[in-house]
């Protein structure tokens, strides 16, 4: 069985294909301004699939690529619903992929504290 974070990685890796399948990836990157902002999820900035692709992808695999700890807890699958609902069925399998990354940390932090 992988460890936690390769399996994050298979997730993350799971998360693009299903962005560029559902015609969500960008050419173009968001101005610095917007990838700057401060509040959660960048909501003053961002859609939460821009977000996805420019801020929280990068910062996942910068994380597991230098061997930083990854969060204690994740919480991005019920933003995300929330976020996603107007799509209906079309984003079902991206946000499997969302709550089964939530519940890899989730696990992560847990099995660090045993």
């Amino acid at each position: 069985m992988h460890d936690i974070p390769q399996r994050i990685v298979d997730v993350l890796l799971e998360l693009e294909a299903e962005m560029r399948a559902l015609d969500w990836w960008e050419e173009e990157k968001p101005p610095a301004k917007a990838l700057a902002s401060q509040q959660p999820f960048c909501v003053d900035q961002l859609a939460f699939e821009q977000w996805l692709q420019w801020i929280f992808l990068p910062r996942m695999k910068d994380i597991i690529e230098t061997g930083q700890s990854l969060p204690a807890q994740s919480g991005i699958f019920v933003y995300a619903e929330e976020c996603l609902r107007h799509y209906g069925n079309q984003s079902a399998h991206l946000l499997a992929l969302l709550k089964r990354f939530d519940e890899l940390v989730t696990l992560d932090a847990t099995r660090k504290l045993h």
